[in-house]
Formats: structure tokens, sequence, C-alpha cells
């Protein structure tokens, strides 16, 4: 790793050569950039093994870090998770380009028409810890967006995010696009976050995508907007009509099916109606699947179940651990998720489509989910080929970021020779 005696140097040249290129990436033409994400994706697949070379060498630096677990998940790739991050450029390549878009459009008693249209952001930073996939998704997706990206991925994962964004510029050689249009910063130095965060002159927006240190340091410390991607404290609440089979089934795959992701599990609220029936059956299957579970004073007679204690409300895991606790209502449970939720996903397991829209109504999650898995919380799933992260801020972009989140807008006024009286 070439190490940079001048950082804020260096960081500045990267501002300024992300600027330039988002200046010409405004008005590409679709086909150029669906080609450069073909091409990256062709890239991918034949240096399968590279990316992989190179990820041993961040899981060998991960452990030496003493990583848990989870995140250790988070950093391994592998051939399926290899050929997943290709299907995602290629799934952003077919997704309809948003620049241009008309948004809006209206005609003034005064002969003026008006379209609001899309536009690029401009210039996009994106500071991320342990997951390299982000590298491929945040290239493809600023790039079709008509932005240029400045990629900071944590140290954990330098090498595997090196491998993966040189197949990203070899796509973009291959389209006869910019190769300053995704950028990556060279070095593991946290001196380069900080210039991130300030280099109000080239970046226009930063995306944060990471624990909630990362995120409450780029939040206190940035003087550039940020899209906020807050922890995913995930809540279940099953419901007195809830049907078992369906509780049984979301919950074990909600928690289970990854945990390291933030769209996992955190916290099972129970109806007391249904506790010592669907309440028990879905805790005995979490217990039986190894899931740890956290119960308060009612739920600790069940087998396998442990004390809650206070800490344990508003805890993301991030492991095969999930609190759980009863409640009295509906009403009950959304207060418990109003206080200890972070706005990132919850979801209501009933058959009762009044008391479905009572939870929808009175929860502001960016997320909101009946009767299916919150690991469905991502852009991919949504149909959006894959996502920058999952916005929790309510001012612009919200939930998955995808492409059409990674515009702003104008307005097309035009007149025949009109004057204002």
């Amino acid at each position: 790793m070439k190490d940079f005696d001048d950082i804020p140097a260096m960081m500045a040249d990267l501002g300024a050569r992300a600027k330039a290129a988002a200046a010409e990436l405004a008005f590409v033409p679709s086909g150029k950039k669906v080609t450069a994400l073909e091409a990256a994706a062709a890239s991918m697949q034949e240096r399968c093994a590279e990316i992989i070379s190179a990820n041993e060498m961040d899981l060998a630096y991960g452990r030496e870090k003493g990583l848990s677990a989870a995140m250790l998940d988070r950093l391994m790739l592998d051939e399926s998770r290899v050929t997943s991050m290709r299907d995602g450029l290629l799934a952003v390549a077919s997704q309809q380009d948003p620049v241009g878009g008309v948004i809006a459009e209206w005609k003034r008693p005064n002969g003026l028409e008006i379209k609001r249209v899309r536009t690029p952001l401009g210039v996009v930073g994106v500071i991320y810890e342990s997951r390299p996939n982000v590298t491929a998704d945040a290239g493809a997706l600023c790039l079709m967006a008509g932005n240029a990206v400045i990629l900071r991925g944590g140290s954990e994962s330098f090498h595997s995010s090196g491998a993966i964004h040189s197949c990203l510029a070899e796509g973009l050689r291959s389209a006869g696009l910019p190769e300053d249009s995704i950028q990556r910063v060279p070095t593991r130095d946290r001196s380069a976050v900080s210039e991130m965060l300030a280099m109000t002159d080239f970046i226009d927006v930063i995306v944060p995508r990471g624990g909630k240190g990362l995120v409450g340091l780029v939040q206190q410390e940035a003087r550039v907007p940020v899209f906020a991607h807050l922890e995913g404290i995930v809540h279940i609440y099953l419901d007195r009509d809830a049907d078992m089979r369906k509780a049984v089934d979301v919950v074990l795959n909600s928690k289970t099916r990854r945990t390291g992701i933030c769209g996992a599990a955190e916290c099972l609220l129970i109806h007391q109606d249904i506790t010592q029936s669907i309440g028990r059956a879905v805790v005995d299957a979490l217990v039986e699947k190894g899931v740890t579970v956290h119960g308060d004073a009612t739920l600790q007679g069940f087998q396998g179940v442990v004390p809650a204690t206070q800490s344990d409300w508003g805890r993301e895991y991030l492991s095969m651990d999930i609190a759980a606790k009863e409640v009295g209502s509906s009403d009950e449970a959304v207060s418990h998720i109003r206080r200890y939720g972070s706005g990132h996903t919850d979801c209501i397991i009933t058959e009762n489509d009044a008391t479905a829209g009572r939870f929808f109504e009175r929860l502001d999650s960016a997320i909101l989910m009946r009767n299916s898995s919150t690991q469905f919380a991502d852009g991919g799933e949504f149909g959006m080929g894959a996502e920058i992260g999952i916005a929790t801020g309510k001012m612009h972009a919200r939930g998955p970021v995808g492409t059409a989140q990674l515009t702003s807008f104008k307005y097309l006024v035009t007149g025949d020779g009109a004057v204002r009286a």
C-alpha cells in the first residue's frame, strides 16, 4: 500500500478530478453508462479469483483486529457474493436512466410552459466500513444517475475494494467515459475521511454506510450535506391476530438468514393474548435455531430465554441474538418502537387490516412491512437494482437510495417572448 505524505493535497486532487468528470457525466447518453456497467460486470466475473484472493488478505487483517463474526461475515466474499455483485451491476444497467426524466409539467395562464426534470447531484462521497460490495453498488448507482463518486471504504476492506474498483475502472475505459467518474481513496489513513467531510468545493453530498459510530462522526463533523444511514434497530410485532405459520417463518428469516445486515430483526414484541401460543412457538423456533432470546420477565419462563436488561432495548446485535417483550396492545408496541427504534424498518405480523393500517399510520420508519421478512429491506429487493444505503433521515432521500434518489431536479421554463407586468 502506497503512503501519501500530503493527504489534503491528494484529496483536493481527487475532488477536482471528480468535479470535472461530473460535468461531463451530466449529459452522457444512457447507452454509454450501460456499456460501462456491463463491461465492469464482465470484468468482475473474469477476475473473480483475483477479488477473492484480495478479500482473503482483508479477512486476515480483520481477524488480527478482532472483528466480530458478524463483521467478518459482512467482509467476506466468495464466488456466490462476487456473482451477486456482478448481477447487481447488470441490474442497475437495466434500470431506466433517471437523468432528464420529467417529474412534473404544467402550463401557466401567461403561456409559460414549466417542467421539473431530474438532474444529477454532481459529486457523491461514500464513506463505508467493512462491506466491500458497497464499492460496486455505490459506483454503479452513482454512475447511472450521472454522478461522479469518491469511495472511501473501511480499512478492513481495503484490498477487496481495490480489486472491485479496478473492474469498475475497466468498464469506464471500455465505454470511453472518464476514469475519474469513479474514484477510490487509495489510503487507509483516517485523515482522508476528515478531508472528505470538509470538501464543500467539490463534494455535493456524503453518504455514510456503517455503524452508529461512523454515522455519528460524519453527522457531527460534515460540512457537506449528509444522507444518514443509521443503525437498523428492526422490530417485529406479533399481533393478537397473527397467523402462526407466517409468524414463525417471517421471524426466523428476519433474524437468521443473515444476522449482520441492517435489515435483520433485533427486537420481537408479542401481544399478551398470544404469548403462550404463537409467541411461545416463535421463541421456541428461534432458540432451536441457535438464537439467544433476551426476554422480559414474562418470557423468561420459556426454555432457553435469558433475562433482558435495559440495554437490550434499542440494541443492534448483528448476531444470533434478539430482544423479546410482551406488550398489551398494538399501540404499546408502537410506543416501544418509537422510543427504541432507529426509523429504519419495522414489521407487523397480523391478519387484521385495521390493526395493520393503524400500525402503518402511527409509525414513521423509512420502511414498514406487514407479514414479510425484514430482510427484504434492500434496494435490490425493491427493484432498484442495488442501493447505496437505507436513508433514515427525512430530507431528500429516504429508505433505499437508488438511482432516482441520487438525483436532484431543475426547472425548465419555456415562453414565447413572455414578459412580466
